[in-house]
């Protein structure tokens, strides 16, 4: 689909909701490709985002471009059509969806190593990757019992949502993700390379180089979800979804569900986990300071800091003002 076309039926689709002001439209994007000069693209870009109120974070490397901004309407759509306006970025397709406040505290764009971070240089998914299967016809092939379905994402976002019978690596970050291979898939023999391999991210970038690894080990039969977790819940009635749960996002709503509607959950942020009602009644919770994932592993000098923070936000609540220790900064 044309990105532009996608763009305006998003809004046609949400018109109602985008009508009111106090609508905020959220922007996931990525794309891989050659990016030599970082520096100037950085500026470019800096000089469309600094005639807008639009917040959030870029990363520009090497390999390509990754970002979630967030705006009113109006200024997304400068600067979408600003973005679509670069040579490489004409066919870039992003992912929308709606908040009631700006997630992100201000508008960052960095320069990086890679857009995420594998740690292998050599993995390069503008030459290699794997085959994509599109949200629609995403359950009919995961119910192929012969599918090995793996979740690439992290543990703390596994523990919220996945798919049924998904594999969860238990990796704390993707860099983990090449041990995991190695300890669980490449030791089971030759033949596991012959199978099909499934798999799945939030927005789809972890998984273009998931399956550009695997096929770099020999893999012949690797796929990943088109769009990732977001653009399943968005096309994919409730009634009619293999998801359980919510997906876990990197701001300030925490996660997600079908249609992308806000979720249950809540951060803990002293250990930046999500928890939910349930886990705010365990003894462990003090607002702020400490949940059950992380009281035991805190101590008494970093839970007084904890609360320090706690407070402050709470005065900048009362002021009206949005404290950054609010937001999400986990990587």
């Amino acid at each position: 689909m044309n990105p532009k076309s996608d763009y305006q039926n998003f809004l046609q689709s949400n018109k109602k909701i985008i009508n009111d002001k106090n609508t905020f439209i959220v922007v996931a994007f990525y794309k891989f490709f050659e990016l030599n000069n970082l520096i100037d693209f950085q500026k470019h870009l800096k000089n469309i985002f600094d005639k807008t109120s639009v917040k959030g974070t870029i990363l520009l490397a090497n390999e390509g471009i990754n970002g979630t901004i967030a705006g009113i309407p109006k200024e997304i759509e400068l600067v979408l059509y600003e973005l679509w306006n670069f040579k490489n970025l004409k066919d870039l397709c992003p992912k929308y969806s709606i908040a009631p406040k700006n997630p992100f505290f201000r508008m960052k764009i960095r320069l990086k190593k890679e857009i995420v971070t594998l740690g292998l240089n050599h993995i390069s998914p503008q030459k290699e990757v794997g085959q994509y299967i599109k949200p629609e016809e995403w359950n009919s092939f995961i119910a192929d019992e012969s599918v090995i379905l793996v979740d690439t994402r992290n543990n703390y976002e596994v523990s919220i949502g996945s798919f049924d019978k998904a594999i969860n690596p238990n990796i704390k970050s993707f860099r983990d993700f090449p041990n995991w291979v190695s300890n669980n898939l490449l030791n089971k023999g030759p033949d596991i390379k012959k199978k099909k391999i499934a798999m799945f991210c939030t927005g789809g970038i972890r998984c273009e180089k998931s399956t550009s690894y695997l096929k770099s080990l020999g893999f012949s039969d690797v796929y990943h979800l088109e769009g990732g977790i977001l653009k399943y819940l968005e096309k994919i009635p409730e009634q009619e979804s293999k998801w359980s749960g919510n997906c876990f996002v990197f701001d300030y709503r925490v996660s997600v569900k079908h249609r992308l509607d806000i979720g249950e959950y809540d951060m803990c942020y002293a250990c930046r986990m999500p928890i939910n009602s349930e886990d705010k009644k365990h003894k462990n919770f003090k607002k702020g300071e400490s949940c059950h994932h992380c009281y035991n592993h805190s101590n008494e000098k970093q839970r007084q800091r904890f609360k320090e923070r706690q407070k402050q936000i709470e005065i900048s609540k009362k002021r009206n003002q949005l404290h950054i220790g609010q937001l999400n900064k986990r990587n």
